[in-house]
């Protein structure tokens, strides 16, 4: 009894909509018999063929099919633990101050192009990372920067982002993607048609994980920005005042270089080197502190 029970609600689980089909089969069902003709003007020939191909209809010795274990089935049907999947919930877990957060970082994205914006806020840090420079080389500085930036943009991914939320809808995806591949294997033209459809709102159910992506981004970005705009002052970039003599270091392969000289194609080498920098810094802080930021 039990297996058949089992099958019953891993049917419904990958289709909600078996549970009607099911309770159809069986309010149908003559002395545990019924054919496709008894059930074809509710069921899909794609519900009908899972329901075969699962067990939960099985060769009658006359025509049409039995069901394996009427009891079980209707007990299945009864559970009230019967879990059915919803999609996952479209709410937005953004608050007043992630919204905030979102407006300051794009209106930072100013200081790019504005050096009416990009000086007050790089003389404002220069107050905090001025008295660096006096005491250790630029490279040092950045790998310092770079060291700051990737510890708190990887505990903002690992508190804002909610895991088990984004697992919903990769989980969702993944389902409609084996019942697809099964009713693909059947050749059942109309349970794929119906397959695409729910693929088609699940596609637009995914916008509430790509908010839960970008979350933790817009607080990235606004701690990030201000970082590197300080550096972006401070070497004089695009032919801006140097607001510092910095020395020259010698990397990799090029050799000794300017810091706004031409590293990769039009990149400068202190984009290149922070970029390095706070790549390693990353792995190796979320290897130490053990802090997964994609679902698993």
């Amino acid at each position: 009894m039990a297996r058949t029970a089992s099958k019953v609600q891993e049917l419904v689980r990958e289709d909600p909509e078996m549970e009607s089909a099911i309770e159809y089969v069986l309010e149908r069902a003559n002395e545990g018999t019924v054919s496709w003709g008894d059930v074809s003007d509710e069921l899909t020939s794609g519900q009908w063929g899972r329901l075969i191909e699962k067990g939960v209809l099985v060769d009658s010795d006359g025509e049409g099919f039995d069901l394996e274990n009427p009891d079980a089935v209707r007990e299945a049907l009864e559970d009230d633990d019967l879990e059915i999947p919803d999609a996952p919930d479209e709410g937005s877990s953004w608050t007043k101050w992630d919204k905030l957060a979102a407006v300051g970082s794009v209106s930072m994205f100013a200081g790019y192009t504005f050096q009416s914006v990009r000086d007050p806020l790089a003389s404002t840090l220069d107050i905090l990372l001025g008295p660096l420079l006096d005491i250790l080389p630029f490279f040092a500085v950045v790998m310092i920067l770079s060291l700051f930036t990737g510890l708190y943009s990887t505990l903002l991914q690992a508190n804002l982002m909610d895991m088990e939320l984004m697992g919903e809808y990769q989980q969702r995806m993944k389902d409609i993607q084996d019942k697809r591949k099964a009713a693909k294997e059947r050749g059942d033209d109309e349970e794929l048609e119906r397959i695409q459809d729910e693929q088609m709102e699940a596609m637009a159910d995914n916008m509430g994980m790509f908010k839960e992506q970008f979350r933790p981004m817009v607080w990235i970005m606004l701690l990030t920005i201000p970082v590197f705009l300080w550096m972006y002052w401070a070497i004089g970039f695009r032919g801006g005042p140097e607001h510092y003599e910095l020395a020259t270091m010698v990397m990799p392969i090029v050799g000794q270089v300017e810091w706004t000289q031409g590293f990769v194609g039009p990149i400068q080498a202190w984009i290149v080197w922070y970029f390095v920098c706070s790549m390693c810094f990353t792995q190796v802080i979320r290897k130490a502190l053990n802090i997964q930021t994609t679902p698993t």
